[in-house]
């Protein structure tokens, strides 16, 4: 496999993040790509799920948290600086494409104490979901993304997602009861936690020297801006300009 990196980037705005995370996908990468990141509060929905059966939306309108789409599948997600985001790039087919995440995740919980157990899209701790997982793919490259409780408070989790549906759909989310490392006793700097997380990739992937943006990403991340994630009906309904 050729060799990879790590991107270190820090943007202040969610949809700047979104738009980021497809670009490393789009840009078509020759080796694996890693990028450790957070979001400021705000809800993000999978690709085809309607906001009106996952989100509390008069929660959100009266708290001010925005809720965002992304372009990959998978459950609705609360996102604050607790909640650390990990996405994985990696070129190639993948017939299994959530093996290297889980395995990458997984390592990097039980490098901080925990023991892990990979379950339903994401990696439990005993009967409570730390790690949700969401996959999004072309023809050539995979992108795999895990988020990571830190520290977010699991009952603002529960304050702006809905519960289960009476009449549950396919797109719909699978709530879990969730807990983060802080709940289970680990209460670590970030930067260790991260650091925790880079260790476990490295140890799975190679060497994952840092680097800065490349140009085409940082261009592909404002023409998805435009296309997607600064349109209003991409997030509310998954329609992008043309």
């Amino acid at each position: 496999m050729p060799s990879g990196s790590e991107v270190r980037a820090e943007f202040t705005d969610p949809a700047e993040n979104l738009a980021f995370d497809e670009a490393l996908l789009r840009e078509g990468p020759t080796g694996p790509v890693v990028w450790l990141w957070r979001n400021p509060v705000c809800v993000v929905v999978g690709r085809g799920q309607r906001i009106a059966r996952e989100v509390r939306v008069d929660e959100c309108a009266r708290d001010g948290v925005p809720v965002l789409r992304r372009a990959s599948g998978g459950g609705t997600v609360f996102h604050d600086p607790g909640n650390l985001n990990v996405t994985l790039v990696l070129p190639g087919p993948a017939p299994r494409p959530l093996e290297m995440l889980g395995l990458v995740m997984s390592a990097a919980v039980e490098k901080l104490g925990l023991p892990a157990r990979i379950g339903d899209r994401g990696i439990f701790v005993g009967d409570a979901k730390l790690c949700g997982f969401a996959v999004f793919r072309t023809k050539d490259v995979l992108l795999a993304h895990s988020t990571l409780l830190v520290d977010t408070d699991a009952a603002r989790v529960g304050a702006y997602l809905t519960g289960p549906p009476p009449d549950p759909k396919p797109l719909d989310s699978h709530r879990s009861k969730v807990a983060s490392l802080a709940d289970h006793g680990v209460r670590l700097p970030l930067t260790e936690v991260e650091d925790t997380v880079r260790a476990a990739a490295a140890g799975l992937l190679g060497p994952l020297p840092p680097r800065e943006p490349t140009p085409g990403e940082l261009q592909r991340q404002q023409s998805l801006l435009w296309s997607r994630y600064e349109f209003p009906d991409w997030h509310a309904e998954g329609r992008q300009r043309s």
